[in-house]
């Protein structure tokens, strides 16, 4: 599966944001320290294993602090490392490879952590129709980021913002209908009616008693929310094919693979970006003999 662009601006914008806050009036221990002229060459190295995602990000956040920086990567997005290994080497001015360091570390360090997990649940469900999906538990101001590091396991993007589909969830339902199913039919109805043709149209459903009444509305899909394998597998039937179904609601590793033999086209996963642990990897600078 070839990867996305991630877009320049959008890394510029947040790296930007991030030496703000981490150097708001320079570093005043790089410019203590070394000379002004002093070069470094440094390797970003593996402390344990994963999938690395955020070579263009390393290289951003080395460049906007010495546009002269040489960057070269050695382990591309989406591929497999193993611990001590090197993935990436910048040698330039040694002020901006430190000053650059620990944002380059910060973000290189979760988007890795995420395709790694997300390589684990896609590899769990590997020959079902079934796709992986993040959802909108992203760290504010990361998500271009974190989106696309779960392109890098392996994984698929759900709807990028609010602005994108319409996905009415319980709480939406509860307002439009006053908790009456009796009216679901019909209000879901002539939301579609009001929608462009090309805008996608999602409904949350968590029971099977309303499953019928959204789909009568012709929506897109249907999101089967905490139910039970056993009631994936109906759900699946009665639906038939009239609409995506997507499952989600506590998935994890243990049962991702029950939840794709149920028949399901996709599976969401919150945990794929609001709980990861960043994985290890350093910074070391080469010492010449």
């Amino acid at each position: 599966m070839p990867l996305p662009t991630l877009p320049a601006a959008i890394v510029d914008n947040i790296l930007r944001a991030a030496f703000v806050e981490d150097a708001p009036y320079g570093d005043i221990t790089s410019a203590t320290l070394l000379s002004a002229r002093a070069t470094a060459t440094a390797w970003l190295v593996a402390r344990e294993p994963g999938i690395f995602s955020g070579g263009d990000v390393f290289t951003a956040a080395m460049k906007l602090q010495d546009p002269a920086a040489e960057v070269e990567q050695l382990v591309a997005d989406g591929q497999p490392f193993e611990k001590g290994q090197k993935i990436m080497r910048v040698t330039g001015l040694a002020r901006g490879v430190l000053t650059a360091e620990r944002i380059a570390l910060n973000l290189t360090q979760r988007m890795s952590a995420i395709a790694t997990q997300t390589a684990e649940y896609a590899n769990l469900i590997k020959g079902s129709k079934a796709r992986v999906t993040d959802t909108r538990k992203t760290t504010p101001g990361l998500r271009a980021l974190e989106r696309y590091a779960v392109r890098c396991g392996g994984g698929h993007n759900h709807r990028f913002s609010l602005s994108d589909a319409v996905l009415a969830k319980d709480n939406h339902l509860a307002v439009l209908t006053g908790g009456d199913t009796a009216k679901l039919t019909a209000a879901l109805a002539g939301v579609r009616a009001q929608l462009p043709h090309t805008t996608h149209f999602e409904v949350e459903v968590d029971s099977m008693e309303q499953i019928e009444p959204v789909l009568a509305a012709g929506v897109d899909t249907i999101m089967l929310d905490n139910f039970s394998n056993k009631e994936l597998v109906a759900g699946v039937a009665m639906v038939n094919g009239r609409a995506l179904v997507e499952a989600s609601g506590n998935v994890n590793l243990s049962t991702i693979a029950g939840i794709a033999r149920t028949g399901v086209d996709i599976i969401s996963v919150g945990a794929l970006t609001h709980s990861v642990r960043a994985l290890d990897l350093g910074l070391d600078i080469a010492i010449e003999a």
